[in-house]
């Protein structure tokens, strides 16, 4: 295919899958319950943070998530009492579990008392034009109080060569806005143009099969790579291709 008929292909695609029918079986249903800018990024966040393996299950366990919050995760974040936390004590979503959980409600009362929230913290500084500096600070905040040491790993580290997927995507939920409803776009302050596909093995596969991609891991080199070839295809937006890399992965068996 020619570049513009790989354009042509994949926004086709962008058009069938990004669309509110598409929030009926993804995990982005979980933040779409909520209508208060902070309920829908944390309730985003937790819910990428678990965003790995089956899809229902996935979305059963945020579901619980939000249950344990009281589905009112911004008050409960902010106003929690320590004996509070023990409602998550039997909590388990593959290998993050209570203790994980319970961290990740004190480190997020932590960042919306101390340093502004979410969209702040995760926010890119010196004209840099992708999010790996922006997440590798993030994670420093995230761990700047005490913490258990296995908590580390449920938060990805660009600067260690990880794609950091699941960061990646909760970053497209709250950052792009087209007008489609399916994606937020409630993160005024950061730029669309800067996003990153949210890198796995189903878009990694398809982005091979389409050339888009020749780096044969799913890190963040692949990443850095498949950037720049999205970003001649949509320079303002190349992270809808998002919907039909993973679309055609998925749905399609492509």
């Amino acid at each position: 295919m020619t570049q513009n008929e790989l354009r042509e292909f994949l926004d086709e695609k962008v058009a069938l899958y990004n669309n509110p029918k598409f929030i009926e079986s993804d995990p982005i249903q979980i933040p779409h319950q909520f209508s208060k800018k902070e309920d829908i990024e944390i309730a985003a966040f937790l819910t990428a943070t678990i965003s790995w393996g089956n899809r229902k299950m996935i979305i059963k366990n945020a579901s619980k998530m939000m249950d344990l919050l009281d589905n009112s995760p911004y008050d409960f974040v902010l106003n929690h009492k320590k004996n509070d936390l023990n409602l998550c004590n039997n909590f388990v979503h593959r290998t993050f579990n209570s203790i994980d959980f319970q961290y990740f409600i004190k480190s997020l009362h932590h960042i919306y008392k101390n340093h502004k929230g979410l969209e702040n913290v995760l926010s890119i500084k010196n004209n840099e034009t992708d999010y790996k500096n922006a997440i590798h600070y993030f994670k420093n905040i995230f761990f700047e109080i005490s913490h258990p040491q296995r908590t580390q790993k449920h938060i990805s580290d660009p600067l260690k060569n990880s794609a950091a997927k699941r960061i990646h995507m909760f970053l497209r939920w709250m950052v792009r806005n087209d007008e489609k409803r399916v994606d937020f776009g409630i993160w005024k302050s950061h730029n669309p143009a800067n996003l990153s596909c949210p890198l796995d093995v189903h878009s990694g596969n398809v982005a091979r099969k389409l050339k888009l991609l020749k780096r044969k891991q799913n890190d963040w080199k692949a990443l850095s790579e498949l950037d720049k070839k999205l970003r001649k295809l949509d320079n303002l937006d190349p992270v809808k291709y998002d919907f039909a890399l993973f679309g055609l992965g998925v749905f399609e068996k492509f």
